[in-house]
């Protein structure tokens, strides 16, 4: 198989999907690695529009089957958002560590039952001949009261997962790679490549 551009600038992002993707023979390069420097406007109004949207248009752009994913957190007590504007939360240039500090005020006095969040990952797959695909998984949690841990990035510091008694920041990255909504989005995508792998020869 070519290799698959994923339209991320993203390098840890990176590192975490070819982690997922190992002995598959699918190999992952940055839009960066293929000399792709484009913005794509991401003006859907759901994760999945907006994964397809940027996997399709970069397609166009490469010829190439492209990945694209769009990810953020969901906090129910905040009508889900930040949502699909995680990223430019509080402004995009804003650092995580203060976007984070501005959630845990927002949720300054609410009690546990009340803190529920969860990750979400839309991952697209926009082939050349014109195929797409989308696949969606979740990361259930709640927003700490504190940030805590040094692993990961964006909003994992203050992300809660009851069942392992710490933040997705404190997780190894096996433990992550496995339960987090990336992780198990891009092991349903994996299935869609090689079945699409399969098919195609």
């Amino acid at each position: 198989m070519d290799k698959i551009i994923f339209a991320t600038k993203n390098k840890k992002k990176l590192v975490e999907i070819n982690e997922i993707l190992v002995g598959t023979g699918l190999e992952v390069i940055s839009m960066e690695d293929a000399g792709i420097d484009i913005d794509v406007v991401e003006d859907g109004s759901t994760f999945e529009e907006n994964a397809l949207k940027k996997a399709t248009e970069i397609m166009k752009v490469s010829g190439k089957i492209v990945l694209a994913d769009d990810s953020g957190l969901e906090v129910d007590y905040l009508d889900k958002a930040p949502g699909i504007y995680s990223a430019r939360f509080a402004g995009k240039e804003t650092s995580y560590s203060i976007k984070n500090q501005m959630i845990i005020d927002k949720l300054d006095g609410v009690p546990d039952e009340q803190r529920i969040a969860r990750f979400v990952c839309a991952i697209a797959v926009a082939y050349p001949n014109g195929d797409t695909k989308v696949v969606r998984e979740n990361f259930e949690g709640r927003i700490a009261y504190q940030p805590d841990g040094e692993n990961g990035f964006g909003y994992d510091p203050i992300f809660y997962v009851p069942e392992y008694e710490m933040t997705s920041a404190k997780m190894s990255r096996d433990l992550k790679n496995e339960i987090s909504h990336r992780g198990k989005a891009l092991r349903k995508m994996k299935e869609v490549l090689l079945a699409n792998e399969s098919t195609s020869h």
